[in-house]
């Protein structure tokens, strides 16, 4: 059967960032270079032309950048996203036929061939461009044309500014102006089926803090409020704080109120989890009376936002027994054969003070409907960050409409997925449009281990953006438990360096704390998921001066600032882990002892780390951007020693010193 239109020569495959084949968008965060590789190529021995074509959100024309090839058929390009929202992309490749030209016209003048005639295809070519060019374009390449039509060797007379023929064909401009006017017809452009989602940079960079109002009153045995909450702002502030993630700040209910660490009977006094969502005074776009007023928060996020925080709110899409929707809407919820509604449940654990929704029932879509109102209730607010509580136990379809229908109105929406499941499932959740993910980074305690969950991460960077938690109120690991000091410094370093959105959960963990529940256990002592806790903020062991340092550090080197430059280096020592990142001149190195105990030495191998050495001596400038302590390295190798009593990791600047980076005074 013969074809619908004239075959086109040029092929084009493998296009990245593509994510399932373009069913879902890769990821970017505006001011982004999004980089673009494809494999294009052409039958027989003809040179391409490869471009990048861009549309932004609310755009109809398409921005066209030129492509690189790399070599054995492969091209990159970049295009810069400066809007939020959902950007599509192609890439088109024709041949270029004057370019072909040029390099077979030099290779026949090397064999000292006879040009004539060849100077007349080129002339040709040029003649056929300038039919196709406007104005000054046009006057140029016709008198390149009759300059290669008038010519008998390369020595003849050129055009334009050009001596000879020969300087002619070596004109770049004029080269340009002929791949620019190519035969359109030729060409050929990929499916603009490649998109990418584009976020605010703090989707791709952030710090942030966990923090249970309940627990922010400076004064021992007073419940503290959201008011407390704005009077702790100035400590987040030094520490370098770009999220404050709060839990949820709803009325709690009293059927099934859990007590102290998780009992199944609470005392008179027991405040119940802030996830048993629901009670007489509302559901989940109301202020628990016993925090403050909606008035208290919107006071709380304005004031955040003054100094530069976002206010997260958590998304736990459940409810306690007194919840208004049980009543009003039963229908949304699971019931057993005897009528009474099921709670949740996670062998072996129960949650009698917590109903799950049902996204199975027949009003499924009064349900999403409802959902989907409660953050847009939380978005006129004035809260666009949202921390989502067990996602991968709702439908992936739901998150997908859900997200994708509040980023039409509000593409500065930001949601991190709370799943700690299986990877293909918390991939999913990223594909359906979570801005970032929890991670098992607080369980990877090896060098061996670390190094291959990074590789694993780096095969979905397209979508997948990490933050790395060292603790949250679920999860006191045994490392935090047994290590002390050195581990709970070097789970920070790694933490704030490896990824570029870290979080942790505090006070506990400038404070260190550390006991379990019980042997065995990832849960906290006195757990502040139960109960109100006092945590005395100046204590001398505090890391809080650390964490202000690290996250100092963080703002100010853009390289800390992504994920997509982490390289290793080897150590001969497995106790050492040595890695670095770049962007653009800003170099910076890590090394870190993962052995609380002892301290560990060897030697770090710098051939692959392509930093600026002296000219004259060869040498290395490094700074120790945490204790201000500066080296000179010299050769491949750098021998490194680091104590876990005194400092367990280097953050190195690499290259020559900035005066402006000592510590603070």
């Amino acid at each position: 059967m013969k074809p619908a239109t004239p075959p086109r020569r040029p092929v084009i495959e493998g296009i990245r960032p593509q994510v399932d084949c373009g069913r879902f968008p890769a990821k970017a965060a505006i001011g982004d270079d999004v980089a673009v590789e494809a494999d294009a190529f052409v039958d027989g021995h003809d040179l391409l032309v490869c471009e990048l074509r861009s549309q932004g959100p609310g755009q109809d024309g398409w921005a066209t950048v030129p492509m690189t090839s790399v070599g054995n058929d492969h091209w990159r390009g970049t295009f810069r996203v400066e809007q939020l929202g959902r950007y599509r992309f192609c890439v088109r490749a024709g041949v270029d036929g004057y370019a072909t030209w040029r390099r077979n016209l030099q290779a026949w003048a090397g064999a000292g061939e006879p040009l004539r005639a060849e100077l007349l295809v080129g002339s040709q070519l040029l003649g056929e461009a300038a039919s196709r060019a406007r104005a000054e374009d046009q006057q140029a390449l016709t008198a390149a044309a009759s300059a290669l039509a008038a010519a008998e060797d390369l020595t003849s007379p050129g055009a334009g500014g050009n001596a000879t023929v020969g300087d002619l064909v070596h004109d770049e401009v004029l080269a340009g102006l002929a791949r620019q006017y190519r035969p359109p017809g030729d060409d050929t452009t990929s499916a603009p089926s490649c998109a990418v989602v584009v976020e605010p940079r703090r989707a791709r960079f952030s710090t942030w803090y966990e923090l249970f109002p309940r627990s922010a009153s400076p004064v021992p045995g007073r419940q503290g409020t959201l008011a407390d909450v704005v009077d702790r702002l100035d400590y987040l502030d030094r520490l370098g704080i770009d999220v404050l993630y709060l839990p949820p700040v709803h009325p709690i209910g009293r059927a099934g109120r859990k007590g102290l660490d998780g009992s199944t009977t609470a005392g008179p006094g027991d405040p119940g989890s802030p996830w048993a969502i629901g009670s007489e005074a509302g559901g989940h776009t109301a202020v628990d009376p016993e925090l403050g007023t909606l008035a208290d928060l919107d006071t709380l996020v304005r004031a955040a936002g003054d100094r530069g925080i976002s206010v997260a709110l958590d998304m736990a899409f459940q409810c306690s027994p007194d919840h208004p929707w049980v009543a009003q809407h039963p229908e949304w919820f699971r019931h057993r054969p005897d009528g009474t509604i099921r709670y949740a449940e996670n062998p072996p654990k129960r949650y009698q003070d917590i109903y799950p929704l049902d996204f199975g029932t027949d009003a499924w879509w009064e349900l999403w409907c409802a959902l989907l109102d409660v953050v847009r209730f939380w978005i006129g607010h004035g809260i666009t960050t949202f921390r989502v509580d067990n996602p991968h136990t709702k439908p992936f379809a739901f998150w997908e409409w859900l997200i994708a229908t509040v980023k039409e109105d509000h593409p500065e929406t930001i949601f991190l997925a709370e799943a700690f499941t299986r990877p293909a499932v918390m991939h999913r959740l990223a594909k359906a449009g979570f801005s970032q993910s929890y991670t098992y980074f607080a369980w990877r305690t090896t060098k061996w281990e670390l190094e291959t969950y990074m590789a694993d991460l780096h095969e979905v960077a397209s979508f997948f953006r990490p933050n790395f938690w060292p603790n949250t109120p679920d999860i006191l690991t045994e490392q935090l438990q047994t290590g002390g000091t050195a581990t709970f410094v070097a789970r920070l370093v790694l933490a704030a360096t490896l990824a570029a959105s870290y979080g942790v959960y505090g006070p506990a963990f400038e404070l260190q704390e550390h006991v379990a529940r019980a042997a065995g256990s990832e849960e906290y002592a006195g757990s502040e998921k139960y109960a109100v806790r006092h945590w005395d903020l100046d204590r001398p062991d505090s890391l809080a001066g650390l964490m202000a340092r690290v996250n100092e550090i963080r703002h100010r080197h853009p390289a800390l600032q992504r994920d997509d430059t982490l390289r290793f280096h080897q150590t001969d020592n497995d106790h050492l882990i040595a890695y670095s990142k770049r962007s653009g001149d800003d170099l910076v190195l890590v090394v870190v002892n993962l052995d609380p105990r002892y301290r560990q030495s060897g030697w770090v191998d710098l051939s692959s780390l392509d930093a600026p050495r002296d000219p004259a001596s060869g040498t290395i400038d490094v700074h120790d951007l945490v204790t201000d302590a500066r080296f000179r390295w010299e050769g491949a190798q750098s021998f490194v020693i680091l104590d876990p009593a005194t400092v367990p990791a280097h953050v190195l600047a690499v290259g020559p010193p900035d005066p402006d980076e000592g510590l603070p005074a």
